[in-house]
């Protein structure tokens, strides 16, 4: 699954190319991908992009959001036919709020925080074929053209009218719809996004903007772990599990959101926390540098775009250098770079996980106090 790096890319780089196009249509090839009502969505220009830790939220004009969920093999794909704009026009920049959440993204890593309540994403469905150019479920402008799909492919891709960001599979340079295309998204320029996903893991779901917060996922989950406001939310939640290893607090996306498999081991390196360390063995300042570490290596990341694992690349199909880069993650057998002893792989909280057993020793929980003598009772 991808993590707040790749998700934050992804969003940064269609936030440039899709706001200020307006929505033409949808078809849901795959209606089991697609909820809420596809029809409050058409005619809506797009006006900004927020992300909420590995979720990104598409605002639309008058009170619409489109809610994306990636999850694993997922990808956005928008492809624009010969005449149409490449990116959005010179007037497509965010507007009120959007405004002030695009500045805020300037400055940080963020990228704006959610809005208020999403009904519950959707429930899996079982599987309905999907078959290119037949759309179940179709929603678009009165005479705008035709609703149906039909592909875009190698005349677009070579002039350069293409972008994705995701799963690095063929979808992203071939012809599109194939059979990973599970929602189109027609702008009334003729350009369109396309939503695919090889597992079906991943949704849509449109929904008033006022409710985007009320998604289960959104509403439970932890912190950003980047800005002043952070720490004091992240000690609150971190502190629940005195018991539960360190890693394993990190990947919960309750207690910090964002965080993966990647940038856990990165963290914890820095830090140098053994990854089975009990929480209630780690002070307050050693918690607080580790959610400091967690931050820095993500914003890293986020300046070389993203990591290079396989499943993810950004929204002009570039995989990101974050790997080149990391301490731990996938160097099992070659030297730590602080201390020269052999990085190993194990496995904790059921995740690939690596570590320097020199430089990250574990720590156990403190012994509980010794229960006080009970005095004999006197002769007397």
């Amino acid at each position: 699954m991808p993590e707040l790096p790749e998700v934050e890319t992804v969003r940064r780089g269609l936030e440039r190319l899709i706001v200020g196009r307006t929505i033409a249509g949808i078809e849901a090839i795959e209606p089991s991908s697609l909820t809420g009502v596809a029809a409050n969505a058409v005619g809506q220009p797009v006006t900004g992009l927020r992300r909420r830790g590995k979720v990104l939220v598409i605002d639309l004009d008058k009170g619409i959001s489109m809610v994306a969920h990636l999850k694993m093999t997922g990808q956005l794909v928008l492809r624009s036919p010969a005449g149409a704009a490449s990116g959005p026009t010179a007037t497509s920049k965010p507007t009120g709020d959007h405004a002030a959440a695009a500045s805020a993204a300037s400055n940080g890593p963020t990228g704006g925080t959610a809005g208020a309540p999403v009904a519950a994403p959707p429930r899996r469905q079982a599987a309905t074929p999907a078959l290119p150019g037949v759309s179940p479920t179709t929603a678009s402008v009165p005479n705008s053209g035709a609703a149906g799909v039909s592909p875009i492919g190698t005349a677009a891709i070579e002039a350069g009218e293409a972008w994705g960001g995701g799963h690095p599979s063929d979808s992203l340079i071939g012809p599109l719809p194939d059979n990973s295309t599970r929602v189109v998204i027609r702008f009334t320029d003729g350009s369109r996004l396309y939503f695919n996903d090889q597992r079906k893991f991943g949704w849509l779901a449109v929904m008033p903007t006022a409710e985007v917060g009320a998604i289960p996922l959104l509403a439970k989950m932890g912190p950003e772990p980047f800005g002043p406001q952070a720490w004091p939310e992240f000690r609150r939640r971190a502190r629940r599990h005195r018991r539960a290893p360190i890693k394993a607090v990190l990947l919960d996306q309750a207690v910090v959101a964002g965080i993966g498999n990647i940038y856990a081991d990165e963290a914890l390196w820095a830090a140098r926390i053994h990854p089975e360390t009990p929480i209630g063995a780690l002070s307050d300042p050693k918690l607080k540098e580790l959610l400091i570490a967690a931050g820095e290596v993500m914003d890293l990341s986020l300046k070389l775009g993203g990591s290079t694992d396989r499943n993810y690349v950004d929204a002009e199909g570039r995989r990101g250098a974050y790997l080149d880069f990391a301490q731990v993650f996938r160097r099992q057998g070659r030297p730590c770079a602080r201390c020269d002893t052999t990085i190993i792989k194990t496995r904790v909280a059921g995740r690939g996980t690596h570590l320097c057993p020199r430089c990250q020793r574990r720590r156990q929980l403190p012994a509980p106090p010794a229960p006080k003598a009970t005095p004999p009772p006197s002769d007397g």
